[in-house]
């Protein structure tokens, strides 16, 4: 459904490193800065990238938004929580733990980046 997925930063090397350790928890090669200055982070699914805003204005979080990053498990999902917190991501909302939802059960951990952006890894338990 998504080609790519990018989100606002004010400081695109904070960023990065925040990004390359929980996407590296998730298996993913750190990300790659073009000559624009972006970051990147290329899979086999999408791409997700960090930015300045073009507008010149400072990157702020959307409020309700929520850029969510698959975990094959639990343990990987608090791997990416750790790793995030290690590196300048903020938690944000309950403890990383299997909610109940209409879709099932689930296993979120949320941050916010040093941007402010939330985002989440999710395992679908089955």
């Amino acid at each position: 459904m998504f080609s790519h997925i990018m989100v606002g930063a004010n400081d695109i090397q904070e960023s990065k490193k925040f990004y390359d350790a929980i996407l590296g928890a998730l298996g993913c090669e750190p990300g790659v800065i073009d000559e624009k200055g972006r970051c990147f982070y290329f899979t086999a699914t999408g791409i997700f990238a960090i930015t300045k805003p073009i507008d010149g204005n400072p990157a702020s979080n959307g409020n309700g938004s929520t850029v969510g990053f698959a975990a094959k498990d639990p343990a990987e999902a608090d791997a990416w929580h750790a790793a995030g917190l290690a590196n300048g991501g903020v938690s944000c909302e309950d403890a990383p733990g299997i909610r109940e939802s209409g879709l099932g059960k689930l296993y979120l951990a949320y941050l916010r980046d040093p941007s402010g952006n939330k985002v989440c890894a999710l395992h679908r338990v089955e």
